[in-house]
């Protein structure tokens, strides 16, 4: 649904400390930059803690949420 909101928390693997690096967290900040301005994700709050990351956000209309997670975490994940 385009109008309903989620919280999410993303983990890394073991709770690992991973987001304690200046660069680690440019990672993130930017893939959440990229999918608002071309997968159509709309974002009211987010948290980077050093093992996960909170996310308040939803799709705008027309765009698939599924798909906006999908890609954000592949492309984090990689990174």
């Amino acid at each position: 649904m385009p109008d309903t909101g989620y919280f999410t928390t993303i983990i890394t693997v073991g709770w690992v400390d991973v987001f304690t690096r200046l660069d680690q967290k440019c990672v993130i900040t930017k893939a959440l930059s990229y999918c608002q301005q071309h997968k159509g994700l709309e974002i009211y709050a987010y948290c980077i803690m050093s093992s996960h990351v909170h996310l308040l956000y939803k799709a705008k209309e027309g765009f698939l949420l599924s798909h906006i997670v999908r890609d954000f975490k592949k492309y984090s994940s990689k990174k």
